[in-house]
């Protein structure tokens, strides 16, 4: 007899929270701290690795949840929020070292991206709108985890020379895409509230 296909645990029991998608989030949480101190610490090299197995805590977490039907609404608020708390809190931590080519107006910028498109994705949420990201945003967010990348690297090598150009032109194409994406959650946010406030009136 042929099994049924895997079902996510209803959204309000426990099983929802704890499912492998949601640990390795928790983890992602656990190892963004690690890598706080180490960048405090100029341990380049450590930073480095610590990074790279968070992002790959990042991919295993989505494979999971889509391959093995354990999303969660939960999980889709949870993950885009570890990831935030990663980037954003290692390019402020990334700040007083000016050889890293991070200026204070990128790091603002991405913070009031964020703050922006978390806020808007909340309230949605609240009225079971689903918010996700869309093919723009996976680009910032790359863009984003390679310009740290660079950063580190940069660092790691004490800042050879060859490396300058592409570590600034990778910030700037983040910064950009940031920018372009914020603004196109926004053309999104308009339009789903519109419908929103549609289906009420």
């Amino acid at each position: 007899m042929a099994q049924a296909p895997p079902t996510s645990a209803p959204p309000g029991s426990s099983q929802a929270l704890w499912t492998i998608p949601n640990l390795l989030t928790f983890l992602r949480i656990g190892l963004s701290v690690v890598l706080f101190v180490l960048i405090a610490m100029e341990q380049w090299l450590g930073g480095l690795i610590v990074f790279a197995v968070a992002a790959v805590t990042d991919w295993l977490d989505g494979f999971i949840a889509r391959g093995y039907a354990q999303g969660s609404s939960l999980g889709r608020n949870l993950d885009p929020l570890a990831d935030k708390i990663l980037i954003l809190g290692a390019y402020i931590f990334l700040l007083p070292f000016q050889e890293s080519g991070l200026a204070a107006w990128m790091v603002v910028v991405v913070v009031l991206r964020e703050l922006i498109v978390t806020g808007a994705r909340s309230f949605l949420e609240g009225q079971n709108v689903k918010f996700g990201a869309d093919w723009f945003g996976k680009l910032k967010m790359v863009l984003q985890c390679v310009a740290l990348i660079v950063m580190l690297a940069f660092l790691w090598q004490e800042q050879p020379e060859w490396l300058k150009l592409p570590r600034d032109v990778i910030l700037y194409l983040m910064v950009a895409a940031t920018v372009l994406s914020g603004l196109q959650y926004l053309v999104k946010f308009r339009a789903e509230m519109q419908r929103v406030i549609g289906s009420t009136s």
